[in-house]
């Protein structure tokens, strides 16, 4: 029984120790604890935690029975003594072992825990990452874009300038144009006035000829 407790709290002691420092033995700590952990393994390791805790408890129990036989007696003989210090020796292996197996399942849960919390961080770190690249990203093509609202603006300060000078261009043209409507209103109005004077003339001419061609056939009569 002893040397049983010997060699568990010696494989327990040693499983710690794994479990507390980086080395390529911890993994293989972790996976054994993990694989404990998994179907029948929480039942037996309950099992065999109170089965340890009963025999503690008997072995106090022992201890506690044989100190009162000393008390009694006024000391305590070999036998008794060789008894209470295996009592003893078992409960204080035993306690130790239990004390060291709780140490092993809390260092294991902590282990992954930290394990998930460093993949957590990790993660949030590569979205921060990914969030900060869209965000320069997003800057850069928002440069991109004010400078082509930028060179559109100046090309519509340049079409607007354009087109104000087309207009008063068109202005002018309009203004020409009217100026040349007058003017051939004008024109007509003397071209009627010169052909209204030239039908006077010829109207005058042939009552002219008229009066010539009597005269001069009075003369001849």
């Amino acid at each position: 029984m002893i040397q049983l407790l010997f060699a568990l709290l010696a494989a327990e002691a040693a499983l710690a120790l794994s479990l507390l420092y980086r080395t390529p033995a911890r993994r293989l700590a972790l996976l054994a604890v993990d694989r404990a952990k998994r179907g029948r393994g929480p039942v037996m390791a309950r099992t065999v935690a109170a089965t340890m805790l009963v025999v503690l408890a008997s072995s106090s129990y022992s201890v506690a029975k044989i100190g009162r036989r000393a008390g009694e007696l006024g000391q305590l003989t070999p036998t008794d003594q060789v008894l209470t210090s295996r009592h003893l020796l078992e409960a204080s292996l035993m306690g130790y072992s239990l004390f060291l197996g709780l140490i092993i399942d809390r260092l294991h849960h902590y282990i992954r825990e930290l394990r998930s919390m460093k993949k957590n961080m990790e993660a949030v770190t590569k979205q921060s990452r990914t969030l900060e690249e869209a965000k320069l990203g997003g800057a850069e093509e928002i440069q991109g874009y004010q400078k082509e609202i930028a060179s559109l603006n100046e090309q519509v300060k340049v079409l607007k300038s354009q087109s104000q000078t087309k207009a008063e261009e068109l202005k002018t043209a309009e203004a020409n144009a009217l100026a040349l409507q007058k003017q051939s209103e004008g024109l007509l109005i003397e071209y009627e006035h010169l052909i209204a004077e030239k039908m006077e003339l010829r109207n005058q001419l042939q009552s002219i000829d008229l009066r010539m061609s009597r005269s001069d056939s009075k003369k001849n009569s």
